[in-house]
């Protein structure tokens, strides 16, 4: 898969500040991602499928009205990952669609969706396989509104326990697993 090929394909038409920061963001995401993946060789992760799926996790950005990371689309920010999810189905990529879906928070539950009244469909969209995890749990140490910046461990939980309880269980535990 060519990965770049897709970005340049939805992203010609996009401004360079927002295409940096698609770029940016994801190549920190991927790399942490790799790293994490070259140091548990006993994961038998998928290396080539998780830089793929890193740089593609956030392709559906564009769509979105987030005007602080040059996005000037009609849709929610929270249905980005919905929106990637359909264009790398489109593209044939149902196994990196998987990942743009479910690398929100810590992944959503249906009963999240529900009781956050997001405009998502009520199902669950929570990461399965560890190339999954891994890119949902590596994407929560970089923002995109502050690309240059690391967040630390106590940042990362921090953030993400404003998407609950459950949420905040799987991303301590993804850490267990990833970095004990």
């Amino acid at each position: 898969m060519d990965y770049q090929k897709i970005i340049d394909q939805y992203y010609q038409d996009q401004s360079a500040d927002l295409r940096s920061v698609l770029m940016v963001h994801s190549t920190l995401v991927m790399k942490r991602a790799v790293h994490i993946c070259d140091q548990h060789p006993e994961l038998h992760m998928d290396r080539d499928f998780i830089i793929e799926a890193a740089m593609l996790h956030d392709i559906g950005i564009f769509r979105c009205d987030a005007p602080g990371i040059y996005c000037f689309g009609d849709q929610p920010y929270i249905c980005h990952g919905r929106i990637g999810a359909e264009i790398l189905r489109k593209e044939g990529f149902p196994r990196h669609a998987r990942v743009c879906e479910r690398h929100t928070g810590a992944g959503l539950t249906k009963e999240e969706i529900i009781r956050q009244d997001l405009p998502l469909p009520h199902e669950d969209f929570l990461p399965e396989t560890l190339e999954e995890k891994v890119i949902c749990y590596s994407d929560k140490f970089y923002s995109k509104t502050h690309p240059d910046r690391e967040k630390s461990y106590d940042q990362a939980e921090k953030s993400i326990a404003r998407f609950g309880a459950d949420g905040l269980a799987r991303f301590r535990a993804w850490h267990q697993l990833f970095e004990p």
